[in-house]
């Protein structure tokens, strides 16, 4: 970015808040606004930046609108109104409604770069935000025909002062793809923890990763969420047809394979294990952490007390070992003060790692 730009955040939850923060990281000059006045002063105590209604001087550099996505275009219309900002952006998860609507609104297209960082969390608020939320992560920007050059290099800089990777997408293209790698599976998501609503105890204490894990975003705020569902609806519904089709012919052979002989079981299952086969296919798809080709990283499990500074202790050792850990997931033993720390390295590192943490007196199971 350009050296000490000043840039104001219009909205302070989770996103707009990561984003103050990350730019304050980079030396810029942040000024806030939220109608929430809780969550703006919240948002100031963190020190994402100064509240908007207090400063001086004159236009920002950039306006970074961070408001769910039917405000996107009303809160332009206004900032552009009042020359809050030589270039304007905004983090909706959707792109293509909010383009429509501010060129309904007759708002000035050649300032205004949509844009949205594929990142966050389960939780919501300032209080989750964090400058590290975009580091490595994708960040779409989908420029129309009337976007500026300035404009779009503009933003492209301030995504990138966040650590960002910048994506270039069309919008009705963008629109289609988050459909299928965020709006699709959090409804899925949403669906199977809502089964677990009356789920009985037996069910909840056998509870393990797996159920964690294909959980886990169904966390978030319902209110936000269906916001972005209303904002991007077909997209959305042809990909939970796909998938409803594909649970719907697995149920079907499931049923006909309970009451069919050996021999006609086997053929029947075939079906779903196709489904299983390209679950494995389409994961495997997915890129590695920093984005390119897909990545298998090894897992080395380890016995940890539950107690204070066991992953500390654990993380000092993989670095004097010198093996960066890509990721890491505990899992707790029920009713015992143990638990299993699966720590994610590349395959050439395990053993390397594995090794350095037995010296120092942790239980690691052998490799295979």
């Amino acid at each position: 970015m350009t050296q000490n730009p000043r840039v104001v955040v219009i909205g302070t939850g989770l996103i707009g808040t990561s984003v103050a923060l990350a730019l304050r990281g980079q030396g810029a000059e942040v000024l806030l606004a939220d109608s929430d006045a809780a969550s703006l002063a919240m948002a100031v105590e963190l020190g994402a930046g100064t509240a908007l209604a207090e400063s001086s001087g004159g236009p920002a550099d950039i306006a970074v609108l961070a408001v769910p996505p039917a405000s996107v275009a009303r809160v332009l219309a206004e900032a552009q109104k009042e020359g809050m900002a030589r270039y304007y952006t905004d983090v909706a998860s959707v792109k293509a409604r909010p383009v429509m609507d501010a060129i309904e609104l007759g708002c000035d297209l050649a300032g205004y770069v949509p844009g949205h960082p594929l990142a966050g969390r389960e939780r919501s608020g300032p209080a989750a935000a964090r400058a590290d939320l975009f580091l490595g992560r994708p960040w779409a920007l989908c420029p129309t025909p009337a976007t500026d050059p300035a404009a779009l290099e503009a933003v492209t800089e301030l995504a990138r002062a966040c650590g960002a990777e910048v994506h270039l997408v069309d919008p009705i293209e963008h629109d289609k793809a988050v459909a299928l790698v965020s709006h699709g599976p959090h409804v899925v998501s949403a669906a199977v923890a809502a089964r677990l609503e009356q789920a009985p105890d037996v069910a909840l204490d056998l509870a393990g990763t797996g159920v964690r894990d294909v959980t886990r975003i169904a966390a978030s705020d319902p209110a936000l969420w269906v916001g972005i569902l209303t904002a991007n609806a077909e997209p959305v519904a042809e990909v939970l047809d796909a998938v409803a089709a594909d649970l719907a012919l697995a149920a079907a052979m499931l049923r006909a394979s309970s009451s069919a002989g050996p021999d006609v079981a086997e053929v029947i299952m075939a079906k779903v294990g196709d489904l299983l086969g390209r679950g494995n296919t389409g994961r495997a798809r997915i890129p590695g952490k920093h984005g390119g080709t897909p990545v298998t990283d090894a897992l080395v499990q380890v016995v940890i007390p539950d107690r204070p500074g066991e992953l500390a202790r654990i993380f000092e050792a993989a670095g004097d070992a010198g093996v960066n850990i890509e990721d890491v997931s505990i899992e707790h033993s029920p009713g015992l003060p143990v638990g299993v720390a699966e720590l994610s390295v590349k395959p050439e590192a395990a053993e390397t790692l594995a090794l350095a943490l037995r010296e120092r007196g942790w239980s690691v199971p052998v490799l295979p």
